[in-house]
C-alpha cells in the first residue's frame, strides 16, 4: 500500500463507467488501476494490494460478488475494502453485496460530484460517510 497517493483497483467490463471512475479519481489525486473482468483483477492483485476495491457487481464470466467472496478470503486482501458498484439498484442488491463481504456500495451511473467524497470515505473509516 502506498501511503501517500491511495492506489485504487477499479474492475468494471463497461468501458465508459471504468474511464469516467478513473479520471475523477485521478484528478482527486489518486492512482487507479484498472480490469475489465475478475479474471483480469485477480492476475493484477497477484502483484498489487491496492488501498480500495471499486467493483462492479454485474461483470461477466465470474460476476463482482463472487469475486469479493474470493477476495475477502484470501489473507493479503482480506482488509482492503471492497465497494460494490451497481447499476442494479433493486431492493435487496446492497445487502447481497454485503453479505459477500463489500464494505460498501454506489449505485451507478455515479455522481461525478459525489464520487471523490464517496470514495474517499471508505479510505477513513471503512464505512460511509
Amino acid at each position: 500500500m502506498n501511503a501517500t497517493i491511495p492506489t485504487i483497483l477499479i474492475v468494471d467490463d463497461n468501458a465508459t463507467n471504468l474511464k469516467l471512475a478513473s479520471i475523477v479519481l485521478e484528478m482527486e489525486g489518486h492512482a487507479v488501476v484498472r480490469a475489465v473482468d475478475a479474471e483480469q483483477a485477480l492476475q493484477l492483485l497477484d502483484d498489487l494490494v491496492p488501498d480500495l476495491i471499486l467493483m462492479d457487481i454485474g461483470l461477466p464470466g465470474m460476476d463482482g460478488l463472487t469475486l469479493a467472496r474470493r477476495l475477502k478470503a484470501t489473507a493479503s486482501l482480506s482488509g482492503v475494502p471492497i465497494v460494490a458498484l451497481s447499476a442494479f439498484a433493486m431492493k435487496g442488491d446492497k445487502e447481497r453485496a454485503m453479505a459477500a463481504g463489500c464494505d460498501g456500495y454506489i449505485t451507478k451511473p455515479i455522481d461525478t460530484r459525489r464520487f471523490p467524497q464517496q470514495v474517499q470515505s471508505y479510505f477513513r473509516s471503512g464505512e460511509p460517510a
